[in-house]
């Protein structure tokens, strides 16, 4: 017969450690229920490898926001994107697939419903009743996209006959305090009501040395009402809304890191991550507004150029000096941030006996915007000089010089703000600043819903069974990605200004306007006893998911006529040159793609439970994550509309143990995944697009409480992790688009800012393709009618790379179309030339996987000193190391992310009747500059990293009541 709560057994090493621990029953004490089956049982009664905080634990263990669950969890990494969203990984299987027809591989779940695109991680956690983290893929209860796992976090329900009330507050260093409260009301016998709220704000972590100021700050409120209504003993409903909100100074990146490239082919080099910066001759606005590119457009018209790429003052950042302090940045844009989520919920469940039904919905609506500086940096204009000199006195560019320098040359710059019309600063629409402001925006506005059933068995025999059903839509009215520089706005208005136009958009943005995701599950699950104490499960599910997307991404892409308004850039004639689906006949001014998948996934499980206090259990499971659809790009590179589905086959075998009656609690997992069509993410001409790998993975993870008497708690976890890319994997690396061949030349394409590599079709024959490129250069030198106007001495041949850059190739500046153009014909006479866009595949095969650490270990331990007056004094010290990983499946010592150690402590004093506390506390201990996670930017931009940390060392005091 299966019964919820077989077994009494304590939780593992992540589960509830209270803060005023008492009972001398140690075995009972530390019982908790789970859902992580979708019913309720104790945890170590689950064949599953999940672990699980209590509201006690979560307080003990200063566990605050979802970053601070890879602290104790082992396996578990949490780090915040580039964008606006983050990457919860677990064994080695994060969101590492960019875009938003892009699937999360940990589902996110609130008390037992999907979330879509949530932004519940970036508030703090309160009034939980506790927090479940299942490792592994979830192919059946959970099913869709659950390829690393779930997180399910469980609010508390209001109680029914009980009138309480909790506050609690915060004070702690950077002017950091915290507010957060609940009140629960009956109503009559069988209703009652809760609600609940956190407010959270404190000044920022970060110094901008440009003006003195404090960013990465928060001021952040969360609100949340739930009615609980039970008609009858076997019938309960509840409903919930909860609303966050945020708006601040939050930085989305912590630092920028570059090896500085003198050569500005790539603009920064391969070896290490320094706290150097971009070299600007290496981007977009580096090479379309240098002299050299403006040179072969027309005679003379380099006199608009506000670089020049050989020139190393032509760099803006040439006297730029970054401060080597994590926590210090030097910014003219102060970084904006908003966020909000509102939360509806539903659920109904009624007991029939051998039969519970229950039938649930969730509806979401989540809006995100986020302005910084894109370099973090502040430009220098010296070299503008000239260029804006030029455009002062030269007919026929006073429009350019009206939008971006309206008080004369000498006077505030201006960029285009992040409007939706266009028009940007030739509308009007700009911001305006001493300096040459360089920004990016991204912003996101989406709606969801969800409903589901499900039908439960507890019959007395030894079968049982669960069936469910889910169905779900999410739709985005609005995602777009921005990158805004005054050097963009200057050559939208010099490119186009003969004709008496400027180009739009005079700013990059990937935007898309709609994208609609259909999605439904049907899953199963049957329960055998098939003696006493070895059972089995077995579990199907069938996963059908639709997508659609209309998308473009413009940069100054058709002509706009000076002095044009209203409605947007799109109404002018000139889109009529614009096609943002060259794949598609004619020109149109969206894409717009569909796909659709479906898969099967289920899992097999059998646990033996040879002692009431000891389970093993050996599980094979199937996993599935759908597939989805690349954005747009600018007609530059090629790449696959879409990407293929992950699929996951899982092995795992564990043991769950209660030894001396509750003194020790000891589990171990160990694992082996195989993984078909991995996604990744990859810059390719400014925008992130997906490709699939393979993989394989296996690990250990060992979690321990200890509890000598009643009044010690020790906790400790282990994990040990293994990832590795399997096949040949052919891909090529934006910090080195040469391969590592000393034979290749990397080519910076002057129109684009893009990289190519030029190499010879016999390997070794590197005179070959410099010569090759020399030539070429020449050519385009000397003026080719319709294509290029003649600038003599105007481009050079190859240069080598610094020989500590880890670039084995050299580097040039040239026009990759062209070059491709002449392989043919021009190569055949330095022996044979291949052009490779963006670059030379190389064999990913053998390397880890990103955010993967080898090693984690983590320990805990807490004393109760209890006194005569029935108070206690409660310490607790919590130490974590995290091991070394890469950023990037190109791993190499430039992608590698250092080991950290985390300790954090706490100092807690109970009243007698535990109504009320107070505390000091301190995270971060050694103040830590811990890196998570980073993010290589595109070649346009210069390939420097983003990097992202945890919070620095905090301390504070606080207190509660309750009644």
């Amino acid at each position: 017969m299966r019964k919820s709560l077989l077994l009494a057994a304590t939780a593992i090493s992540a589960i509830s450690v209270p803060a005023n621990a008492q009972d001398t029953n140690l075995k009972d004490d530390n019982i908790i229920i789970v859902t992580a089956q979708r019913q309720s049982q104790s945890l170590q009664e689950v064949p599953i490898a999940v672990s699980a905080f209590d509201s006690k634990a979560l307080e003990a263990q200063q566990i605050e926001n979802a970053s601070d669950l890879q602290l104790t969890l082992p396996n578990v990494q949490f780090s915040k994107g580039n964008f606006t969203a983050a990457s919860f990984t677990i064994r080695g299987i994060g969101d590492l697939c960019v875009g938003v027809s892009c699937d999360s591989a940990t589902a996110i779940h609130l008390n037992d419903e999907p979330l879509f695109g949530t932004r519940l991680f970036e508030t703090e956690f309160f009034d939980i009743e506790r927090i479940e983290v299942l490792r592994g893929p979830q192919g059946t209860l959970f099913g869709r996209n659950a390829t690393s796992g779930v997180v399910n976090i469980i609010t508390n329900k209001p109680n029914l006959g009980e009138l309480g009330a909790a506050l609690e507050g915060e004070y702690g260093n950077y002017n950091a305090y915290k507010v957060k409260g609940m009140v629960n009301v009956p109503i009559g016998e069988t209703l009652a009501a809760r609600v609940a709220g956190i407010y959270v704000k404190r000044d920022g972590y970060t110094t901008n040395t440009f003006n003195g100021n404090k960013i990465d700050g928060r001021d952040i409120y969360s609100v949340r009402g739930s009615l609980r209504w039970e008609p009858t003993p076997d019938t309960s409903i509840d409903l919930l809304a909860s609303y966050f909100r945020e708006d601040d100074n939050r930085l989305r990146i912590q630092k920028q890191q570059c090896q500085d490239d003198p050569t500005g082919i790539l603009g920064c080099l391969n070896t290490r991550r320094d706290f150097g910066k971009v070299n600007t001759n290496a981007t977009f606005t580096g090479t379309l507004g240098s002299s050299e590119f403006l040179n072969t457009q027309a005679p003379g018209f380099g006199a608009f150029g506000l670089n020049s790429i050989y020139d190393p003052n032509g760099n803006a950042n040439n006297n730029f000096v970054e401060p080597t302090d994590v926590r210090q940045v030097t910014t003219d844009f102060e970084p904006e941030y908003f966020s909000s989520e509102l939360q509806l919920q539903g659920k109904i469940e009624h007991d029939f006996g051998p039969i519970k039904a229950k039938l649930s919905g969730t509806y979401q609506e989540t809006k995100v915007d986020s302005r910084q500086d894109y370099n973090l940096s502040v430009a220098n204009r010296a070299g503008f000089a000239q260029a804006l000199n030029t455009i002062a006195v030269v007919p026929g560019f006073e429009p350019v010089a009206a939008a971006v320098t309206p008080n004369g040359p000498n006077g505030v710059l201006c960029t285009s703000d992040t409007d939706e019309t266009g028009y940007g600063s030739y509308g009007g629409n700009s911001i305006c600043a001493d300096t040459p402001l360089a920004f990016d925006r991204s912003n996101s506005d989406d709606s969801a819903w969800s409903v589901e059933g499900i039908i439960s068995s507890d019959l007395d025999g030894p079968f049982n069974f669960l069936l469910g059903g889910i169905y779900a839509e999410s739709h985005l009215t609005e995602n777009s990605y921005y990158v805004n520089a005054f050097a963009i706005d200057y050559i939208a208005g010099i490119l186009g200004a003969s004709g008496g136009n400027f180009l739009a958009t005079p700013f990059f943005r990937n935007n898309t306007d709609d994208f609609k995701l259909k999605s439904y599950g049907i899953f199963g699950e049957a329960y055998f006893d098939l003696t006493d104490n070895l059972s089995f499960t077995g579990g199907l599910r069938y996963n059908n998911d639709k997508k659609s997307v209309r998308a473009r991404s413009t940069l100054a892409s058709f002509p706009v006529a000076f002095g044009s308004s209203g409605g947007t850039v799109f109404d002018q004639p000139g889109v009529a040159g614009f096609d943002a689906d060259p794949g598609t006949p004619g020109n149109q001014i969206f894409q717009s793609r569909n796909v659709a998948f479906n898969e099967i996934t289920g899992r097999a499980v059998v646990n033996w439970q040879f002692t009431p206090d000891n389970l093993l259990y050996a599980s094979y499971s199937r996993g599935y994550k759908s597939g989805g659809i690349n954005p747009p790009l600018q007609p530059i590179f090629a790449v696959p509309e879409s990407f293929g589905p992950e699929k996951i086959d899982s092995f795992e075998i564990g043991s769950k143990n209660v030894i001396g009656d509750g003194a020790l609690t000891l589990n171990a997992t160990a694992f082996y995944y195989k993984y078909k069509g991995l996604q990744l993410s990859r810059i390719i001409a400014r925008t992130s697009v997906n490709d699939t790998i393979d993989a394989d993975i296996y690990g250990v993870e060992v979690e321990a409480i200890v509890r000598p008497d009643p009044d010690w708690v020790i906790n400790m976890g282990f994990s040990y992790l293994h990832t590795k890319v399997v096949g040949d994997q052919f891909f090529s690396n934006t910090r080195d688009p040469g391969g590592g061949r000393a034979d290749a030349v990397i080519i910076k394409d002057l129109s684009n800012g893009s990289n190519c590599a030029v190499v010879p079709t016999v390997a070794g024959n590197a005179a070959g393709s410099n010569g090759f490129v020399t030539q070429v250069n020449n050519i385009i030198n000397g003026g080719v009618p319709g294509v290029f106007a003649p600038a003599p001495g105007n481009l050079q041949g190859p240069t080598a790379f610094p020989a500590d850059g880890g670039i084995a190739s050299t580097g040039a500046y040239s026009f990759c179309g062209f070059l491709e153009a002449l392989a043919p014909t021009v190569g055949a006479a330095f022996g044979g030339i291949d052009v490779l866009s963006p670059g030379v595949p190389v064999n990913l095969k053998g390397n880890e996987l990103p955010q993967a650490p080898v090693v984690k270990a983590s320990a805990g331990v807490q004393y109760t000193a209890n006194f005569n007056n029935d108070m206690s004094l409660v310490p607790r010290l919590d130490i974590t190391y995290t091991g070394e990983s890469y950023g990037s499946v190109f791993n190499g010592n430039v992608n590698k992310i250092k080991g950290f150690v985390q300790a954090n402590a706490q100092l807690q004093l109970n009243g007698g009747d535990s109504k009320w506390f107070v505390k000091a506390f301190v995270q971060n201990i050694f103040d830590s500059n811990s890196t998570t996670g980073l993010y290589v930017t595109d070649a346009s931009s210069g390939l420097f990293t983003n990097i992202f940390t945890l919070d620095p060392r905090r301390y504070g005091i606080g207190a509660g009541i309750k009644f």
